[in-house]
């Protein structure tokens, strides 16, 4: 393969992107040119907010073509359109031969959620100071425990007396959360999201780590539950809001997460008619917001 990498500004970012498309990219990606700087900006996007910006004030396009032929073609014919006008072209070169695999096993590294709790990929020995272990690999549902939610909501499970308790994964994703419920005595534990391949890998990965879930899709969810956890995002988590509300039983515990710190607040407002949200972990500009039910 051959790597055309092109600097553009923001406004040009879109337009280049979908003639790079066009013209039988195999990939195209954008970064920010100043990532790592004092200047490098945070793009989020998130349902039910503005779509976010396609690009960056100084933006980085990668495209990957199969041959130099097909590079040098798409250079050329970039180079003649309008709105290549404060774009350049950084590089045109191969792409070293890699070991695909090997190399996103590498970004994948055994993840401590406190001294003795880990998250170990099956191919990492476990760390001897891991008393307690997943075995999770990244694959096609989100939930690996190297994310700042993902994390706080662990910490959350690791520190709870969840003998004897019914838990509930709301938006179980690879089912993360709702194995370590059943790793630390959840006798009881359900795992649900709205999609089926979520539901198959949270399913599989249960297997895998030798704990035992009741998983589907989420009209399976009947409350209540002593401990109902849900690490999706703010504005599904706002609209869900009478919902997980009303599957927490009596001195049951409400767990949120997938909030930033600015939108702490507006959670906060809308869960008041039922639950008093409380700030009870923060990390990387991420909250985890917690309730105790009367």
């Amino acid at each position: 393969m051959f790597e055309l990498l092109l600097q553009a500004p923001e406004a040009q970012v879109e337009a280049l992107s979908e003639a790079l498309d066009a013209l039988d990219a195999l990939s195209v990606s954008v970064t920010d040119a100043d990532a790592q700087t004092p200047v490098e900006q945070a793009l989020f996007g998130e349902p039910g907010l503005p779509a976010p910006k396609a690009g960056w004030q100084r933006s980085l396009v990668q495209a990957l073509f199969a041959s130099e032929a097909a590079a040098c073609e798409a250079q050329q014919l970039l180079r003649a359109q309008d709105f290549f006008e404060g774009c350049e072209v950084c590089a045109l070169r191969p792409v070293a031969d890699t070991d695909w695999v090997r190399l996103t096993q590498t970004q994948f590294e055994p993840v401590p959620i406190t001294p003795s709790f880990w998250i170990v990929p099956s191919w990492h020995e476990v760390p001897a100071a891991a008393l307690q272990v997943i075995r999770l690999d990244p694959g096609q549902a989100f939930g690996t425990g190297t994310h700042p939610t993902t994390r706080m909501c662990l910490r959350w499970i690791a520190q709870q007396p969840l003998a004897g308790l019914r838990v509930l994964d709301y938006g179980c994703g690879s089912g993360i959360l709702a194995i370590a419920a059943a790793k630390f005595a959840a006798p009881l534990v359900d795992a649900v999201d709205i999609d089926p391949v979520a539901v198959q890998t949270a399913q599989f990965n249960a297997v895998h780590n030798q704990v035992q879930l009741q998983t589907g899709l989420p009209d399976l969810a009947q409350g209540p539950y002593d401990v109902v956890l849900a690490n999706i995002l703010a504005t599904p988590l706002k609209l869900m809001a009478p919902l997980l509300a009303g599957l927490v039983g009596r001195a049951g515990h409400l767990v949120l997460s997938g909030i930033l710190e600015r939108q702490a607040s507006e959670l906060q407002a809308a869960y008041a008619p039922w639950l008093s949200l409380q700030i009870a972990d923060a990390e990387d500009g991420w909250v985890l917001l917690t309730a105790r039910a009367p």
